[in-house]
């Protein structure tokens, strides 16, 4: 979406108009799901996806009629055999999509987008919220500080505004802005440093804590949000640990694992994941254990670390712990209404 918006904004600056296609509402099985958006222009698709084949093809079509209209509209495809619309898809399932205009030059889509950019660059939390039944009103940017856009959210909308998906409120699409959850990676080592880059493009932020200078350089991890020298045994003198944080640790020894372990459990994460063999993990849970943490916390942290791909090289784990990694994103994200995988 920060691409996407920042397309948006340079159209905006160049007297263009722009057409911004979303996915609000999902039935059934479907390429792509609630969220998904594509921006399309007076030549065709310029960004994003709503599914690919014809589902997009149809869309983007759409989308250049309405764009030719200077209006919104909202629409329905049924991606099964029917006799009202049928687009040749047989995926069981059906989408709607808002294609919302975006008018050449407009002041007020010119500021809700560099607002949302802004919002994106600081990691603040808001919703982005559009009215279905208004063709043509200009969405809302909402935070707890300030709000921007076509309308105020009213109080019992906004006591809705929970959790990480996107979800339709009545007749109000609600999208959470993609700040991207925090991985704190605890070592700097090898695959410490394959995992940063991949970790980027799925939408996670990285912050690297290291105690060795030589390991601890911004040069090493070019993607991450930040990259901390601090000492394992003190790590609230230089970070601040949140619920929402997922945590990988993967030091240069188990002894300092134990020590950054014993200081995460005592506190709420979102994932805790330790590398290391078997033996090395049954080794430092009887410490853990010793000292006073119980069979249940230790139940609760993935290790060893990763889904069991047979991967070996740090490169090889590097994508084993980054997709278990989505998986919990993903399974925290449906304790909160996400429907998980279209494709399944």
């Amino acid at each position: 979406m920060k691409e996407m918006f920042q397309q948006i904004v340079n159209a905006l600056e160049q007297g263009e108009a722009r057409m911004l296609v979303s996915i609000v509402a999902d039935r059934g099985s479907a390429p792509r799901g609630i969220g998904a958006r594509m921006l399309v222009g007076p030549a065709g698709r310029i960004s994003g996806t709503v599914g690919g084949g014809s589902v997009e093809l149809h869309a983007e079509k759409k989308a250049l009629s309405l764009l030719a209209e200077g209006r919104s509209g909202l629409h329905d495809f049924l991606l099964h055999t029917n006799s009202k619309e049928d687009i040749g898809m047989v995926c069981g399932g059906d989408v709607t999509i808002l294609f919302r205009y975006i008018p050449a030059g407009d002041a007020g889509w010119l500021e809700l987008s560099r607002a949302f950019l802004d919002c994106l660059a600081q990691h603040k939390a808001g919703w982005l919220l559009d009215r279905l039944t208004e063709e043509n009103i200009l969405p809302c940017l909402y935070t707890e500080e300030q709000s921007w856009g076509g309308f105020l959210p009213e109080k019992e909308l906004v006591e809705q505004l929970w959790g990480n998906s996107a979800r339709l409120i009545g007749d109000c699409f609600a999208e959470p802005l993609p700040i991207g959850e925090r991985v704190l990676i605890f070592g700097g080592g090898h695959v410490a440093q394959e995992l940063a880059p991949v970790l980027q493009p799925l939408g996670f932020r990285t912050v690297i804590f290291e105690n060795r200078a030589e390991y601890a350089k911004k040069s090493l991890f070019p993607t991450a949000e930040q990259v901390i020298l601090g000492e394992y045994e003190q790590v609230a003198a230089s970070l601040q640990i949140t619920a929402e944080d997922y945590v990988v640790i993967m030091t240069n020894g188990h002894k300092h694992d134990g020590v950054i372990q014993g200081q995460i459990l005592s506190q709420p994460h979102a994932y805790l994941g330790v590398i290391g063999s078997r033996a090395k993990i049954a080794a430092l849970n009887k410490i853990l254990l010793e000292q006073g943490f119980t069979q249940e916390q230790l139940d609760g942290v993935h290790t060893p670390i990763g889904l069991s791909i047979k991967a070996q090289t740090p490169a090889e784990i590097a994508i084993s712990i980054a997709a278990e990694l989505i998986l919990m994103r993903a399974e925290r994200r449906g304790a909160n209404g996400d429907m998980g995988c279209p494709m399944h």
